[in-house]
């Protein structure tokens, strides 16, 4: 067996865990890169400690000048991280109390369970307001390429089929109102994951007069009026990890997103459809195909969506069955936690700059919007402005279909005489319906891919989005 680590974990133990023990257990090779938010919740934690008499002025100037020291070090990549100290925490409280021996009294009234506790809060509310910020950007790129080829029309599709002409921008608006929904749904996670939970200690709180009200206000957990917003049950604050799942769960989601748009980017660039043209730095080539121009970014975007859904899978299976309160077993968050987080913001970043760099191929795009079946359901519509009953309009209009299938003709070259063999109720004015821009002014509900509406959704996510 191998020799235990010198390093003691407290009075209770005679020696430190065992190596292969200390290098299962550690989690600082992870957690290490919550250090600034560590540092910050130590400050505000000393700060606090001094206004209650613990810690003398001039013992707090030290301990703030000494964590500046370490933050110093860690920024430039100095620090040496010391896994036999397990985790950011210690790292950071056993070089401080080294250099700063007042630095000892640091860890008054607070636990290393409410303080992860702290730091995941601390870290995942900055990840969320970067991510917003993000999404905005990804949103923005969508508008301004639907807003630069406006006129541009292409069919939609149900089941890969195509079903009915849509302007390309109310097709990357759909993902616009996609983005809005998962914005919506961080900003909530925001809100519950901005409440303090230092002072609740390992989990039964302090003996101590502890200001839980003052470290909050100091680390900006507040309401929208400025008011501190605490834990209410120490036992909750330490073990509980909602905000980490709610995170995940609204990052899975968005990944979902991102791999809904990331296929209709891969099959608009294919050669079947070549809708569009993806600049070169965000596409890659085959290493035996000289000819293949592969859409990569788009590709791995859908492909880590599988590893965002099993961040979150992976969460709910961790805490399905802890007892109360803290368990080790919370360790294995973080990584989950991490995972999510850049995975989701360097999938919104990548997609939002290859967006910005892609053409539409405009005569492409005409081409197939001009299939004139995409206007069948139009002429049942037509029938039933007649007056016929809408069940019989569409049987109607398939027999048209199906007479125009088998005479190996476009549905809008049968003659008006044809279409009366199949309902008196056409009329001479039928050819209009085949008047696509007529189609799309038609189109005129709220929502719809009409020509006005979606001018209309553009302007006003330009606006939104400034």
């Amino acid at each position: 067996m191998k020799k235990s680590s010198p390093v003691s974990r407290s009075g209770r133990f005679a020696g430190g865990p065992a190596a292969d023990v200390a290098a299962f257990s550690e989690s600082v090779s992870f957690d290490k890169r919550l250090w600034w938010h560590d540092i910050l919740g130590s400050l505000a934690h000393a700060a606090m400690l001094c206004k209650i008499g613990v810690l003398t002025t001039a013992e707090l100037k030290a301990i703030a000048r000494g964590l500046d020291a370490i933050g110093g070090k860690i920024k430039s990549g100095k620090f040496k991280w010391k896994p036999e100290l397990e985790d950011v925490h210690m790292n950071i409280e056993a070089e401080l109390t080294r250099r700063v021996p007042a630095g000892a009294k640091l860890h008054t009234g607070r636990s290393r369970n409410d303080q992860i506790a702290l730091d995941v809060r601390l870290w995942l509310t900055d990840e969320i307001a970067q991510l917003h910020h993000e999404i905005r950007a990804l949103q923005k790129a969508l508008v301004q390429l639907g807003a630069d080829n406006a006129a541009v029309l292409i069919p939609g599709y149900t089941h890969l089929q195509r079903a009915q002409p849509v302007f390309f921008a109310h097709h990357l608006l759909a993902y616009v109102e996609m983005l809005k929904r998962d914005d919506g749904r961080l900003l909530d996670c925001y809100t519950r994951t901005n409440v303090c939970p230092l002072g609740s200690g390992a989990l039964a709180g302090s003996t101590l007069p502890l200001d839980r009200e003052f470290v909050a206000h100091t680390l900006n957990f507040v309401d929208h009026k400025g008011r501190p917003r605490v834990s209410q049950n120490s036992m909750d604050a330490v073990s509980d990890r909602d905000f980490a799942v709610e995170f995940c769960a609204a990052g899975a989601l968005l990944a979902v997103h991102l791999s809904r748009l990331a296929e209709d980017v891969i099959l608009w660039a294919s050669a079947e459809f070549n809708f569009i043209k993806i600049a070169d730095a965000y596409t890659t080539g085959s290493s035996l195909m000289p000819q293949k121009k592969n859409p990569d970014v788009a590709e791995l975007t859908r492909g880590k969506s599988g590893r965002v859904i099993g961040n979150l899978v992976a969460l709910l299976t961790l805490l399905k069955g802890l007892p109360m309160t803290y368990n080790r077993d919370l360790q294995e968050d973080k990584e989950r936690l991490f995972d999510t987080a850049d995975t989701v913001r360097a999938c919104v970043r990548l997609m939002a700059a290859m967006l910005a760099n892609t053409k539409v191929n405009a005569a492409a795009c005409a081409r197939a919007a001009g299939d004139p079946t995409l206007l069948a359901t139009d002429l049942a519509d037509y029938l039933v402005k007649k007056g016929m009953p809408f069940r019989q309009a569409h049987h109607a209009v398939g027999a048209v279909v199906a007479f125009a299938e088998k005479s190996g003709r476009p549905l809008d070259q049968v003659t008006v005489a044809e279409f009366r063999a199949v309902s008196p109720k056409f009329g001479p004015d039928v050819k209009n319906v085949f008047n696509l821009a007529q189609a799309m002014q038609r189109r005129a509900l709220t929502g719809a891919p009409g020509a006005r509406e979606v001018k209309r959704q553009l302007a006003q996510w330009t606006k939104k989005l400034k």
